[in-house]
């Protein structure tokens, strides 16, 4: 799929489950692999992202069945089970795979090493590699501070305090799981709180983690025990159906079993504040996570101040709260996310591009943006290879005054293979070539 077309919609409708939750999903594999006994997932995420986390364990000797439907059978091998990998880990486009890998990685006695795609290799590593030097590990990277990551085993690690200098639940886990092989305490301290999966799951495989406030800690030396997970909707990828029946005229969606973990849910809350009619039903705890059902109709979004303390808890959201910050009266502001220039693509410009070129007067910031919000135009926007981008576009067309051609979306697989499907089903005006 090179290139999506979307086209002015009549309305969106329907019920529906969009994908299992990505970040879910890789540790349901990391933790299964590394629990004693057998782990039963349903709802995993069929897509390159976490079947490049799949992989990786395949290739440290984990036997893994696929039972097809989004089930997997893990066979664990235990914190201490893995065996050294004949060829290189390759996780593709996975920021969230490599940064974990890396602490667990670090805790083992083998040589690895970690490589990814054009994209991935841009990306910032020294966030994981500085605090896990400071644990003891060995770990080499670019002079640039990006991948290839060449980790020696047998390090011995120990357990550290560590204040993150910015809020980033992949820096927070890769030190967590590094934490696992550590002597005594591995203790985190962040700045604001992110999303705490990791946490959630550990308890579940039987293993102590403590959390008070923005503090979570963990000792060294326990055991994980095998257990079923079952996967909720992806509140990343409902997301795009948030935001597209909310500009929609004529638009009510159902999205069914969506993760409402609150770490999550800054995408509703920020969605609430500019005015949307959404509902959260049937509400209750799976695994350990919170999920519901989530209703959205249409409605005349307003333009907000997002406070900054939602945009941690919604920062891979971000290119879709632009869309709606475009089609809502009134001037939207966004300040405290630069982390979205170190993302897949430079989050920032390229949306902030990507609007202008379809009429929108959205003007980037050093950590946010600032749009005020009118008619978007048509026109033709580059994703840059970025699948948030490309989706996020994909809904700016809905109601666009002509079609809107999105270029480079292949990797819109890593995070929702079937969205064209699943779009194309409730309403929208959209082709793929």
């Amino acid at each position: 799929m090179n290139t999506m077309l979307s086209s002015l919609s009549q309305g969106l409708k329907g019920q529906f489950r969009v994908p299992g939750d990505k970040s879910i999903s890789h540790r349901a594999i990391m933790l299964g692999s590394l629990a004693e006994g057998v782990t039963q997932v349903s709802g995993f995420l069929e897509a390159e992202d976490a079947l490049a986390t799949l992989k990786a364990f395949q290739l440290m000797g984990v036997d893994i069945e696929r039972l097809g439907e989004g089930r997997l059978r893990i066979n664990g091998v235990g914190l201490h089970g893995l065996k050294a990998p004949q060829e290189d880990l390759y996780v593709g486009n996975s920021g969230t795979s490599m940064r974990l890998l890396s602490g667990i990685l670090a805790g083992q006695k083998f040589d690895s090493t970690l490589t990814g795609d054009h994209s991935l290799t841009k990306r910032p590593m020294r966030r994981v590699l500085d605090p896990l030097s400071l644990m003891g590990a060995a770990v080499e990277s670019t002079d640039a501070g990006t991948s290839p990551l060449k980790v020696h085993g047998g390090a011995p690690l120990r357990g550290i305090q560590y204040k993150m200098p910015m809020g980033s639940a992949q820096v927070k886990s890769c030190l967590l799981l590094a934490g696992l092989y550590a002597e005594g305490t591995t203790e985190v301290i962040e700045p604001a709180i992110t999303r705490d999966h990791t946490e959630r799951m550990l308890k579940g495989f039987g293993y102590s983690v403590k959390t008070e406030g923005n503090v979570v800690s963990i000792e060294g030396g326990g055991t994980l025990k095998g257990m079923s997970i079952d996967v909720p909707g992806d509140i990343s990828s409902a997301a795009f159906f948030l935001v597209a029946a909310s500009i929609t005229p004529n638009s009510d969606i159902t999205l069914q079993h969506v993760g409402v973990n609150a770490t999550r849910t800054g995408i509703i809350d920020i969605l609430l504040k500019m005015g949307a009619d959404i509902q959260l039903l049937n509400e209750k705890v799976v695994g350990g996570e919170k999920v519901a059902d989530i209703r959205v109709k249409s409605c005349q979004l307003k333009g907000i101040e997002v406070p900054e303390n939602l945009v941690a808890l919604a920062i891979d959201e971000f290119p879709v709260i632009f869309v709606a910050a475009a089609y809502a009266e009134g001037q939207t502001i966004v300040t405290g996310a630069e982390e979205l220039r170190v993302k897949e693509s430079d989050r920032i410009q390229t949306m902030a591009d990507g609007l202008q070129t379809l009429g929108v007067d959205a003007q980037a910031t050093a950590d946010g943006m600032i749009i005020n919000g009118g008619a978007v135009q048509g026109g033709e926007v580059e994703s840059f290879d970025d699948h948030r981008i490309a989706m996020a576009f994909a809904v700016a067309g809905l109601q666009s005054r002509g079609a809107i051609k999105i270029n480079n979306c292949e990797n819109v697989a890593t995070s929702f293979p079937n969205f064209v499907e699943l779009a194309t089903q409730c309403g929208f005006e959209l082709a793929a070539k």
